[in-house]
């Protein structure tokens, strides 16, 4: 009988996590042959929010900024509990560079230059990926 109550709490929690890691409308996007299933963020509500007070996101899934302008749009971890990766993206697609970055933490994350877009993923995902500055995001939307 416990065995079943902690396979259901175990599922309940499961359950939530993967429900909280997805709250906007999606996107698929593709870095090479790898899927990216990403949340938008185009609002400035929801750019200010992100991935705040999130605890869980599946390996594959991300959040993908947009913003009206090419500007450098600096990013920092303040109530993000998952450490993530940050690639800043041209409006060609072209990523112009990863950080990685801390969570709970303020420090300031930026692109070397003006863009539009930025994908944020899990912690590592771009590296162990392989996918590195130079290389295209493709799927993202031309307005």
């Amino acid at each position: 009988m416990l065995h079943k109550i902690i396979t259901a709490v175990f599922a309940y929690f499961i359950f939530s996590s993967t429900a909280m890691a997805q709250q906007g409308p999606t996107i698929d996007l593709h870095a090479g042959m790898y899927k990216i299933q990403a949340e938008v963020a185009k609002t400035e509500k929801a750019r200010q929010l992100g991935l705040m007070h999130r605890t869980y996101m599946p390996a594959d899934d991300g959040m993908l900024f947009i913003f009206e302008q090419s500007a450098t749009h600096c990013f920092w971890m303040r109530n993000t509990k998952i450490p993530l990766a940050i690639a800043f993206i041209a409006d060609d697609g072209k990523i112009v560079n990863i950080l990685e970055m801390k969570a709970m933490t303020e420090d300031n994350h930026c692109p070397t230059k003006p863009v539009r877009f930025a994908l944020e993923m899990n912690q590592g995902w771009f590296s162990k990926k392989g996918v590195l500055p130079g290389h295209t995001i493709t799927g993202l939307p031309k307005n």
